[in-house]
């Protein structure tokens, strides 16, 4: 029995299955307090489950990035390692996978655990061996305890899949191989749970549990399951020996290996491991490596300055990159948090707003908000200089209905697994926002929203995960699937699917749709053999399209997007109406690095479209932000860039009085009129143009849009409680219970206000034309032009008496009970 009385300092180093993790919690509960930090936040949480067992909730915290539950009496506290209270005073603290210091993404926050993280009393590293020489060096006073191997672990070779014993798990290194090796388990052996790094928690627990309790004999993985889930395998078999690891495609190494096949074989049961026939043989020298557990050292591990300098982003970002004080340590490599600090240091209004060391400290703060989606876009550092502007506004606090807005958008549970994985990674970013202290109002209330949410969006993947891959009635298999044989696929150029001369559906774009009349086990099969042709065609397709002229492209009225006349992908809000955001159609086949290829391809036509079809609204907004215009004439421009073309003249009366004459040219000369009722662009009028202004409307709105003028109509019907602001969108003026197209209105005031100059008159064919021939119409517009046209009225005799005050004449109204009002009331039907 190992005694800790001597040493402060303990690493417990041994393979998996050592029972170093169950030790390292019964040290901790020995003490009056204690703290231990996982690599996982799911390890994290099943853990503080173990221990809420023994010492009840009101004594235990679980913290997390994005879990946090913290009693006031806690005396235990289980977390992820980089979200370890480092400077709460316990008796007991540990590091599990110390090994991971060696890790180029997160082994910095590692090594700073190893240097500086300390218990009182007692404090303990548990890792693979391959650390101890960097640990006798860097802590020399650490006592070392080897932990053996409770069972063995023995290559067994290559099998088939159809081969595979029971309780084996199956490990790929992309989700497209996942659910392909998944169709596979299912068609042979009835299906086959899922474990991916992707999953939610919720969504894995789920997972693992249909495996645990017997639902299912197979476990398709990718590298997740090589840290901290302890399951009931026997056997694992690699179906790749290689893998992409965030830069490179690369080789396994014999660690990597040897960490996952470690999974088979718990406590005394032996495990075996192996690979699939696809994958090719294990190298002799790995799998000696293996079985023994015997692997070269580590010679260094890597490391980030934790004294930072705040003065300035510039200094912030010198200071992260200064090198470390021991050949021992090696600088990290960059990570998101680097990656969206440099990205947001460069944005000049950025480093305006970072001007003192809580500024520059709070930004640093907002780096660290972790891209889950992991899709190396620059959508992550735009949010993150979104939420940065927020927080260093008014306040400081992220408006309350700006993140309703966004968070809002991925509180769905339709669409296909891949969607759903993406919302689950999105909203695990807004958990982890709604943590941060002082950075939200009602901070409780986002963090049970964005829960719920999680939880809801988990169970819909559990369920469509198991749906797809799981079909328990499955017992016989086709023959020549039983036999290894591949079956003949073929893809015509109209996208006609056949599998051994059968036409088994056809495929749209990047969505396959299965002939409805297949059925039975003979079908499914026919449909599995087709996606493995698919599997290859949707790469070539998606090549095949960033290559494309911009005239295989379309945009529908409805939003979507087409190409080659198959829609691939629709419209959604963005940060602005002129900015919509392009989303690839859900398809089963594109990961999510293959929807983020074709997302940038289609939100690069899209915004060559749409500055293309509306080149005087861009126009506006690109001129609004030049040195050559005023405030008021820049305030003019951004309102008429917002409402997309047409501001009522009310709203901007004071702007336009505030212009001069070279200013008023100049907006002319950009297309912008100003009239009598209203501003407006006389060019947004032509073509397709109103339609495509009202969807960018629906879009950014999220809203249906009401009834537009027909394209032949200057005027419609305006019902009581619909938006206003989408009349204005399409370039209409809205009246009570009508919308009338702007340049209809200005004829209409313009004719009004020359006819009442001599009186009283008559409505003529000419007026009514302007309301498209309804009396009703124009009874409505003039009502509305009345108070308008009085001060014009007022302003055309005040200019008159201007221009003749030197002949002493002036022409003022008929008298006063002819002023405009009453002339265009006497126009009205029955008066």
């Amino acid at each position: 029995m190992t005694t800790f009385a001597r040493s402060r300092i303990t690493a417990v180093l041994g393979p998996t299955n050592t029972g170093k993790t169950y030790l390292a919690i019964e040290r901790m509960l020995g003490h009056a307090s204690g703290m231990i930090g996982f690599p996982l936040r799911l390890l994290a949480r099943e853990n503080y489950d173990r221990v809420v067992k023994i010492k009840g909730k009101g004594q235990v915290a679980l913290v997390t990035g994005e879990e946090k539950i913290a009693p006031p009496g806690a005396r235990y506290f289980l977390c992820t390692v980089e979200s370890m209270p480092v400077g709460r005073a316990v008796e007991f603290l540990a590091i599990d996978e110390i090994q991971l210091c060696a890790d180029p993404e997160r082994g910095h926050v590692f090594t700073d655990r190893l240097l500086h993280a300390r218990g009182t009393q007692e404090t303990m590293f548990m890792g693979a061996d391959t650390l101890r020489g960097v640990l006798r060096r860097l802590v020399p006073e650490a006592e070392t305890i080897a932990r053996p191997r409770f069972s063995t672990l023995a290559h067994s070779g290559e099998r088939k899949l159809s081969r595979l014993p029971p309780r084996s798990a199956v490990v790929a290194f992309s989700a497209a191989e996942v659910y392909e090796t998944a169709e596979t388990m299912r068609r042979q052996r009835g299906g086959a749970a899922i474990v991916m790094g992707a999953l939610s928690p919720r969504t894995r627990r789920a997972q693992v549990g249909m495996f645990e309790a017997g639902e299912v004999d197979y476990l398709v993985a990718t590298d997740a399951i090589g840290m901290g889930l302890n399951l009931n395998l026997e056997h694992v078999a690699f179906a790749k020996l290689s893998k992409f690891d965030g830069r490179n495609p690369r080789a396994l190494t014999a660690p990597e290996i040897a960490q996952i096949a470690g999974r088979a074989g718990r406590h005394m049961t032996d495990g075996s491991f192996g690979t699939t026939n696809g994958a090719g043989p294990l190298d002799p020298d790995t799998v000696a490596a293996v079985e023994a557990h015997r692997f070269a050292a580590h010679d260094n591990i890597y490391w980030r300055a934790r004294d930072l300098d705040l003065a300035s982003p510039a200094a912030l970002l010198k200071s992260l990159e200064r090198p470390p004080p021991s050949p021992i340590l090696r600088r990290a490599v960059q990570g998101d948090d680097l990656r969206a600090l440099n990205a947001l240091a460069g944005d000049e209004e950025i480093r305006a707003l970072a001007r003192h060391r809580g500024a520059v400290a709070l930004l640093w703060d907002v780096c660290q908000i972790p891209d889950f989606q992991k899709i190396l876009s620059d959508r992550h550092s735009r949010l993150l200089g979104l939420i940065y502007r927020h927080l260093m506004a008014g306040e400081g606090r992220l408006p309350s209905d700006w993140v309703a807005r966004q968070i809002g958008r991925i509180a769905r549970c339709d669409g296909d697994i891949d969607a759903l994985v993406a919302r689950i990674a999105q909203v695990r970013t807004w958990t982890y926002i709604s943590h941060r202290p002082g950075w939200l109002n009602d901070p409780r209330h986002w963090q049970e929203r964005t829960r719920d949410i999680e939880d809801n969006l988990s169970d819909a993947l559990h369920r469509g995960l198991t749906a797809r891959f799981v079909d328990r009635r499955a017992a016989v298999l086709v023959r020549s699937l039983r036999a290894g044989d591949r079956m003949l696929t073929g893809i015509d150029a109209d996208g006609a699917v056949t599998v051994e001369g059968e036409f088994v559906g056809r495929l749209h774009g990047f969505r396959f749709q299965a002939d409805e009349a297949g059925s039975g086990r003979d079908a499914r099969a026919l449909l599995t053999a087709a996606r493995h042709a698919l599997l290859g065609e949707i790469p070539r397709r998606l090549s095949a399209l960033e290559q494309a002229p911009a005239g295989d492209f379309a945009l529908l009225p409805d939003g979507r997007l087409t190409w080659r006349g198959e829609a691939v992908g629709a419209l959604a809000a963005g940060d602005t109406a002129l900015t919509p955001a392009a989303e690839p159609l859900s398809s089963e086949f594109l990961d999510s690095r293959a929807r983020e290829r074709l997302r940038l391809c289609l939100t690069a036509w899209c915004r060559r479209h749409l500055r293309a079809r509306l080149t005087p609204l861009y126009r506006i907004g690109e001129a609004a932000d030049q040195d050559g215009f005023s405030g008021p004439a820049r305030g003019l421009l951004y309102q008429l860039s917002e409402n997309l073309g047409l501001v009522p003249r009310g709203r901007a009366e004071a702007q336009i009085e505030a212009l001069g004459k070279t200013e008023r040219k100049h907006l002319a000369a950009l297309g912008v009129r100003l009239g009598r009722t209203c501003v407006y662009m006389p060019a947004l009028r032509r073509g397709e143009r109103p339609a495509l202004r009202g969807l960018l409307w629906s879009l950014h709105r999220q809203s249906a849009a009401p009834e537009a003028p027909a394209h032949d109509s200057n005027t419609c019907l305006a019902p009581p409680g619909v938006d206003r602001s989408f009349y204005l969108a399409i370039g209409c003026c809205s009246l009570p219970g009508l919308a009338i197209r702007a340049e209809a209105l200005e004829r209409l005031a313009q004719d009004v206000f020359r006819l009442g100059k001599g009186g009283p008159f008559k409505a003529s064919a000419r007026l009514l034309g302007h309301v498209d021939g309804d009396a009703a119409r124009l009874k409505t517009a003039l009502d509305a032009l009345g108070h308008s046209l009085q001060r014009d009225a007022e302003g055309f005799q005040v200019s008159r008496r201007r221009r003749s005050a030197r002949k002493a004449r002036t022409r003022p109204l008929r008298d006063a009970a002819s002023s405009p009002f009453d002339i265009l009331r006497s126009l009205m039907p029955g008066e």
